[in-house]
């Protein structure tokens, strides 16, 4: 058995292990697991409406998985993509309300200024990692506060009077769809899955077929090897956590921009950028797997979250799914033992 078949059976073999666990959980618990998964069935793909509130839950899911699969093949870990989701929202929000401009302008205009923002954001702990050696897991989970108070205080003593949000964002700077809600009978569907498929398409072709990409990757198997070979070490972990950056900013201007149209102050996070990193893990740190892991972890929340389902067990019974999922994802290497040992007798016969 190949190491390319392997890492596509990984994650498949996790995923059913989380849905067999969470049909224990609900046996033990006195709920009919097969009703239960038939509801969940229901919630996902039973109504045009579900269907579309899936891809809007799966579009920022599926940017900032990208955002922890770039770091990571470049050698860095970055637990800043919620903050840097926080930011790149802001922005996009300021630049979509402030200005009166064409949509041909002020769309574009808004999306970068989300994926500068959280540039910006991520090129703080890559400075002090390429400089200083300071550890980007420690830099990005307090640059995650920071982002958090950062903008309550800028939405409600900068842009408001003590206001609890900003101004709604200009039609010309929306990526609401009448055609994509009507579709998808008035759900929050929005054009931003299609942003977010070009991004897992430029991803992989970035790392994949570019100079600059194998740069990167390089710099992530071996940083000694790598800078002997005359690779500027320093300079791309700092291009690697900015680009890792800018598509946190991007998941962000997807819920400025499409799911929301404005930016309110939050208390705590909203954890689409810890979702994130289930989402790269379950899709093995390759963009066209994180594509599909984000879609699933889209639809079991949907579908955990549907009137459906809760009657027929707690919705709680979705987090355990989804928390054992990636608990196998962690623990690959067992499965990986199993999978070798099966193609060992293979080979035998």
């Amino acid at each position: 058995m190949n190491n390319r078949l392997k890492n596509i059976l990984i994650p498949v073999i996790a995923v059913i292990l989380g849905l067999i666990v969470g049909a224990i959980i609900m046996t033990v618990g006195g709920y009919d697991a097969v009703e239960g998964y038939k509801a969940l069935w229901n919630g996902i793909f039973g109504e045009a409406y579900n269907i579309g509130e899936v891809v809007r839950k799966a579009t920022p899911l599926i940017l900032a998985g990208l955002a922890v699969a770039f770091a990571f093949k470049s050698g860095l870990f970055n637990i800043g993509v919620e903050g840097q989701f926080i930011m790149g929202m802001l922005a996009s929000v300021i630049v979509g309300s402030a200005f009166d401009l064409p949509m041909i302008v002020h769309l574009p205009l808004a999306i970068l200024a989300g994926a500068a923002a959280g540039a910006l954001w991520a090129f703080i702990p890559g400075i002090l990692k390429a400089t200083r050696g300071v550890h980007e897991v420690v830099v990005t989970i307090m640059m995650n506060y920071i982002a958090l108070h950062t903008a309550n205080f800028i939405i409600s003593d900068v842009l408001t009077d003590n206001g609890v949000r900003t101004e709604d964002v200009a039609a010309t700077a929306s990526l609401k769809s009448d055609f994509l809600k009507n579709m998808t009978d008035n759900s929050s569907m929005h054009w931003g899955i299609v942003i977010a498929i070009i991004c897992v398409v430029a991803t992989w072709f970035f790392m994949e077929r570019t100079t600059k990409g194998y740069e990167l990757r390089a710099v992530g198997y071996n940083q000694y090897a790598s800078q002997y070979a005359g690779i500027n070490v320093k300079k791309n972990i700092v291009y690697s956590m900015m680009i890792s950056g800018a598509l946190a900013g991007l998941a962000g201007a997807m819920e400025g921009l499409g799911g929301f149209g404005y930016m309110a102050n939050a208390s705590s996070f909203n954890g689409i950028g810890f979702d994130g990193i289930a989402v790269a893990l379950l899709g093995a740190n390759n963009p066209f797997g994180i594509l599909l892991s984000a879609f699933l972890f889209a639809g079991l929340k949907v579908g955990g979250a549907d009137y459906g389902f809760t009657i027929v067990a707690p919705t709680e019974v979705i987090g355990i799914v989804i928390a054992t999922i990636i608990y196998f994802v962690a623990i690959s290497y067992l499965i990986r033992y199993f999978l070798d040992k099966i193609g060992k007798k293979e080979r035998i016969k």
